[in-house]
């Protein structure tokens, strides 16, 4: 899902079977990840849940992967 602002990179929430493949590709557990809050714009928009993961598509610098946690 696109944001309608420029400047934020294509946001989306992965499936869990595509979740799983990132994960064994990186070697690590999904805690290991970078973390987003459930409250982060966002991750609202999309409608994420705790525990997902979102994939944030920066074009030529990569895909970047966030696992979503509870706000503080």
């Amino acid at each position: 899902m696109n944001s309608e602002y420029y400047l934020v990179p294509p946001h989306r929430i992965l499936s869990e079977k595509e979740a799983e493949k990132v994960l064994a590709e990186l070697k690590i557990p999904a805690s290991r990840l970078p973390k987003i809050f459930v409250t982060d714009p966002q991750a609202k928009k999309l409608g994420a849940k705790v525990g997902q993961i979102i994939e944030i598509d920066r074009g030529e610098d990569g895909k970047y992967y966030r696992l979503v946690v509870p706000a503080q």
